[in-house]
């Protein structure tokens, strides 16, 4: 019944459109909300948002109008928008990775060559530091086992020499600040070894090798 009820308007529209082609105007075609379809020259400002084809004085499709664009609409063209733009981003990001990988190096061997050089000199700057560590602890140990037996030996309640106590406290310090260092140290290893292993995965994909680095 639709379809027939707008064939019959659409009719009419055109017979009493002007038959001369200079004059003609074109008509528009827009299904409301109710999917009733309307056919009229001008849209009025209800359907201002819908979609509309325009037709010719023969009822030939010959254009196409977007509707107003909504508040929401707009909204959500943006966050689309975004979302393509972070996307071709990171496809780029990635393609510049992987022709790294391919310019830098020609096997598996030379990855795991620069990330054992690497690691071990990472290793040795956490026995470095955890050294280092160790004899300031040992030295916060004697000028606490001296604080002790100056606090016992104390009968005037002075309290501790300024020069002992500042040491402590700088001992202290320095050794909250080496542990600090050193969990951090041990974070960037691993975080070094999972960087490694993902680029050697890579390479191996690309490469289009066998899953066994060794080959």
């Amino acid at each position: 019944m639709k379809s027939t009820a707008a064939a019959a308007t659409l009719a009419t529209v055109l017979l009493v459109a002007p038959c001369n082609d200079a004059a003609a105007q074109k008509i528009r075609r827009w299904v409301d909300d109710d999917g009733v379809v309307h056919y009229s020259e001008i849209v009025p400002p209800e359907f201002a948002h819908r979609d509309r084809a325009v037709l010719n004085e023969h009822g030939i499709t010959v254009d196409f109008e977007q509707g107003e664009i909504t508040d929401e609409e707009r909204a959500e063209m943006a966050r689309l928008a975004d979302e393509e733009e972070a996307r071709r981003v990171e496809a780029e990001s990635v393609a510049r990775r992987d022709q790294v990988l391919l310019d830098t190096y020609l096997s598996v061997a030379e990855i795991e060559a620069l990330r054992d050089r690497r690691l071990e000199l990472m290793e040795s700057q956490i026995k470095v530091t955890e050294q280092y560590l160790g004899n300031l602890r040992k030295r916060l140990e004697a000028l606490q086992r001296e604080a002790g037996r100056l606090s016992q030996n104390d009968t005037s309640g002075a309290g501790l020499p300024a020069e002992l106590a500042l040491d402590i406290s700088r001992t202290t310090a320095s050794i909250s600040l080496y542990e600090e260092n050193l969990s951090r140290a041990r974070v960037e290893q691993e975080a070094l070894n999972e960087r490694f292993a993902a680029d050697i995965a890579r390479f191996i994909e690309l490469k289009g090798l066998d899953s066994d680095p060794t080959l």
